[in-house]
């Protein structure tokens, strides 16, 4: 039978903001004790007068609930709902202390005054002009946030990502988004087409419609793109647009001619073997950005004057006390005599060797040089071995946040005769344009990697069509050398691009490890037990700084999903709830190791970097991380760009090398077992590696070669000599 409860909230126990479900505990009238109250709200705070309509049951963990059907919240009318209320963050710049000062001077007027006349806070003893006009800044948007919440919430959408809603379209955000629920997908992070979709059918849009139609194939594409292809056939768009939306391929192909015509996707037609490649027009433009990149290198004058290479060599080795190896001196060769080199080669086969002997020569030739990688990690690593500054490639182009784009192009290119590029095997299309678009035609470019490692985790095989097109020189380095050989690790990387199994080395010696457990409960308690306890016991290291562990894919109880949400229990626990925050599904405290999941320009990080939490303000609703002694703030609202980083993909940690690397190897990641995974994982540890789990797990991903196609033409590009569409 179906009862009304109604009271004030003294507890938001639970609130998930993507469905609204939440745990109150209320001060019902009529009840002496809490009441534990279970339903759906788009937004709850502390101090909001409820009323509720629903039964009462018993739940056998948390005992008797009123389960609400319907739930209504209004604002706080007694003085101290209102203090509860604006100090439990509701608004930036109250906290408890502030709230209850701001209560002592306006009484029951106080929601009137922050709304209406907020200059009349300066009345209060404590608050200056700045944290005013925050307080100020931060009702208006709660405002406007809380009507997008409750207008997705009415048609069944989660209510998570409203503030980036609010951010990105402002006040008239909710017209905006009701004139074109599909511009969600795209504008705005973290939300999907099918979110997108769902809200569009429910305001009505037909299921035939052009613009569903067109938002979908949109929507194929950048699914694609996330998953490494640059464009897909025009055939495979047409039919996973419609096997999507259940619309006709005539309609989805009128949309797919439309888009075309409003000059948002390109038909690239290659008569040869009669394939075709549709593209989103920024990959495309970059896509033919790179070769014509490649080209103008390959074709412009080299920097050095003709020099004895003979002498050169004998000049180096004498230099550097080292006898080249023929592969080594080959490396050497094509470096000072061609405009474009691509040295590859696997752990221990002298890569960096090589570098530093080529920056050597063009240096004693007084030619401008300059190092960079993709990521943060990769460049601090280049520059500890090489011994000169190697920058990050958006720091060497010079982004610039306030324009929101990179200083250095075709226009105002580098200052450099030679670049060096370490880690290609990592970096995208996209980024590598950007970063050919600012190479002088007269550069000579050295581009280091390992074919061997995972592709790039954006669209792309840069470093593999490099190879492939036969239209550079390439340099493949092969020996293993002695001081590397004596390294499980190394062993145990080039066992596993063999396709042989890895050896473990001897008890109590060696720095590759092989822990068997066909268990993943007992997989899982041997990494928490080595994290927290031997590792640190035996070799020394950190657990949060120097051990690393990855997985081969998100999802599972080995994944990393669930592998962080146990190693941040056992090594940060909860201790003082003012010091954490809960959203997007993640609870977040400060000392977690976090790690950014997009690349975000105006804070200056980027997808992949790694930092420890230093402090969360929930007054001013703001979290700050520590990445390598530069500190970044987060507004709660922005805190879906942060994941726990206890453990992280094996694909995030391209780039990056790590004191000790875990690896769980289950068949629970069947579908993500083979061989350049195993290979790239292994070879991110420098001093000690360990896989855990089963041997035919092992088995499987040393058997397993990445058959996966990346569609792209960027070998046929470069082959046909020429960036043309």
């Amino acid at each position: 039978m179906s009862e009304t409860l109604s009271g004030v909230i003294e507890r938001v126990t639970f609130h998930n903001l993507d469905n609204g479900y939440c745990v109150l505990k209320v001060q019902a009238k009529g009840h002496r004790e809490l009441v534990a109250v279970v339903g759906h709200l788009s937004a709850a705070l502390a101090g909001e007068f409820i009323e509720a309509t629903g039964e009462w049951v018993s739940d056998r963990a948390h005992g008797q609930q009123f389960q609400a059907a319907e739930l209504r919240t209004t604002p706080p009318h007694t003085t101290a709902g209102i203090a509860k209320y604006l100090g439990s963050g509701l608004v930036k710049g109250i906290g408890p202390k502030y709230a209850q000062k701001i209560v002592d001077v306006f009484g029951d007027k106080t929601l009137d005054v922050i709304e209406q006349s907020p200059a009349f806070l300066k009345q209060v003893k404590g608050l200056g002009p700045k944290r005013i006009e925050l307080i100020r800044n931060s009702w208006k948007q709660n405002q406007a946030v809380h009507k997008i919440m409750a207008f997705l919430q009415s048609f069944g959408i989660g209510t998570a990502r409203a503030v980036r809603i609010y951010k990105t379209y402002g006040e008239n955000a909710v017209e905006q988004v009701r004139s074109n629920p599909y511009r969600l997908s795209t504008d705005i992070w973290g939300v999907g087409f099918r979110t997108a979709d769902e809200l569009a059918l429910k305001l009505g849009i037909p299921r035939d419609s052009p613009r569903r139609a067109e938002a979908a194939v949109r929507y194929v594409l950048q699914e694609a793109s996330s998953k490494g292809h640059v464009g897909l056939p025009q055939d495979l768009v047409r039919e996973q647009t419609a096997a999507l939306t259940d619309i006709t391929s005539e309609i989805v192909q009128k949309a797919i001619d439309d888009l075309r015509v409003q000059d948002e996707l390109v038909l690239e037609v290659v008569k040869q073997d009669e394939s075709d490649l549709l593209y989103l027009k920024p990959l495309h433009l970059a896509e033919c950005g790179v070769a014509r990149g490649m080209l103008a290198l390959r074709t412009g004058v080299h920097p050095l004057p003709q020099m004895d290479v003979a002498k050169a060599l004998a000049w180096v080795e004498q230099k550097m006390g080292i006898e080249f190896a023929e592969a080594q001196r080959e490396a050497v060769r094509q470096a000072i005599t061609q405009k474009v080199l691509v040295l590859t080669g696997g752990p221990g086969t002298g890569k960096t060797t090589i570098v530093r002997a080529i920056l050597e020569i063009f240096r004693a030739k007084s030619q401008r040089v300059a190092l960079c990688a993709p990521t943060g990690r990769a460049a601090k690593r280049l520059t500890e071995s090489t011994g000169q500054e190697a920058k990050t490639i958006h720091r060497l182009l010079e982004f610039d946040a306030a324009i929101g784009t990179f200083r250095r192009s075709r226009e105002n290119p580098l200052d450099l005769d030679l670049l060096v590029v370490d880690e290609t095997s990592m970096a995208d299309l996209t980024l590598t344009n950007q970063l050919l678009r600012a190479v002088p035609a007269w550069a000579c470019v050295v581009f280091v990697g390992d074919r061997d490692q995972l592709p790039s985790v954006g669209a792309g095989r840069v470093l593999a069509d490099f190879i492939d097109s036969g239209t550079m020189a390439v340099v493949r380095l092969t020996e293993v050398h002695r001081q590397a050989g004596a390294s499980f690790i190394v062993r145990a990387a080039h066992a596993v691009n063999r396709g042989a199994e890895p050896e473990s080395a001897p008890s109590g010696q060696g720095d590759f490890f092989i822990i068997e457990a066909d268990d993943p409960a007992t997989v899982l308690e041997r990494i928490v037990t080595m994290v927290k306890e031997r590792i640190p016991a035996r070799f020394h290291l950190d657990p949060f700084r120097d051990v690393q562990v990855l997985s081969p894919m998100n999802k599972s109880e080995l994944g990393v999903l669930n592998l962080n949400t146990v190693l941040q229990a056992a090594l940060n626990p909860q201790q003082d709830r003012n010091q954490e925050v809960q959203r997007f599904g993640v609870t977040l405290r400060r000392g977690d190791k976090v790690i950014q999941t997009q690349n975000n320009y105006q804070r200056e990080v980027f997808n992949g970097d790694i930092g420890r939490i230093t402090d969360v303000d929930a007054v001013d609703q703001s979290l700050s991380v520590d990445y390598d002694g530069r500190n970044v703030d987060y507004d709660f609202g922005d805190l879906d760009e942060l994941q726990l980083a206890y453990c992280t993909s094996i694909h995030k940690s391209q780039g990056s090398e790590y004191p000790a690397v875990i690896i769980p190897v289950h068949t629970q990641h069947f579908v993500m077992l083979q061989r350049n995974l195993l290979y790239t994982g292994i070879t991110r540890g420098r001093k000690l590696v360990v896989l855990v789990g089963s041997k035919k797990a092992l088995w499987i991903a040393v058997n397993k070669a990445d058959q996966a196609r990346r569609y792209s033409l960027l070998h046929w590009r470069l082959q046909q000599g020429t960036g043309n569409g």
